[in-house]
């Protein structure tokens, strides 16, 4: 089957990070492709990865940078395709604050979904999230995975009740 999202990262080091949204859609059946792309490196390669992404069959692009943190938006202003920002706080970086607000702050008329600093794995729910507002098997996945966290909280509830915060905690 053709890959539904594409995971894009501006460079290998930001593989660590962007490998959890990859997790999350495996885990979720959501096929994707993986690859970087710079911005700054290789325009050439991000102009032609977002201008083909709709004809290959893509359905959300979720893309990874850290540091001036340009890749989600100029894939964003490349395609109709709804794009996914991950700020990475990489070596350079300014505490993450660079990626976080380069990918935030985006002009009128080129929105970009930007989820916490080096919050891939929430990229990935929300990627599946739209590819399951259309894909039933994806949505039942997704509502699986929900009904799975509220399980946890509520098994956690019941041990501190049960038990005591003394006992849970260590110290």
């Amino acid at each position: 089957m053709n890959p539904q999202v594409g995971i894009i990262m501006g460079s290998q080091s930001d593989l660590p990070v962007m490998a959890e949204a990859a997790q999350m859609l495996e885990e979720l059946g959501v096929t994707f492709e993986l690859t970087v792309v710079s911005a700054h490196r290789t325009p050439d390669r991000m102009v032609e990865y977002a201008r083909s992404a709709r004809e290959r069959g893509l359905k959300v692009i979720v893309a990874g940078a850290g540091g001036a943190a340009h890749l989600p938006g100029m894939v964003a202003s490349m395609t109709s395709l709804p794009v996914i920002g991950v700020p990475v706080k990489s070596s350079n970086s300014i505490d993450g604050w660079d990626s976080i607000l380069s990918i935030l702050q985006m002009p009128g008329g080129i929105p970009v979904a930007t989820v916490a600093l080096n919050g891939a794995k929430n990229a990935g729910i929300l990627a599946a999230s739209m590819v399951g507002a259309f894909d039933e098997q994806v949505g039942k996945n997704l509502d699986a995975y929900k009904k799975g966290l509220q399980e946890k909280v509520e098994q956690s509830a019941q041990e501190i009740e049960t038990k005591g915060w003394k006992a849970i905690v260590k110290k």
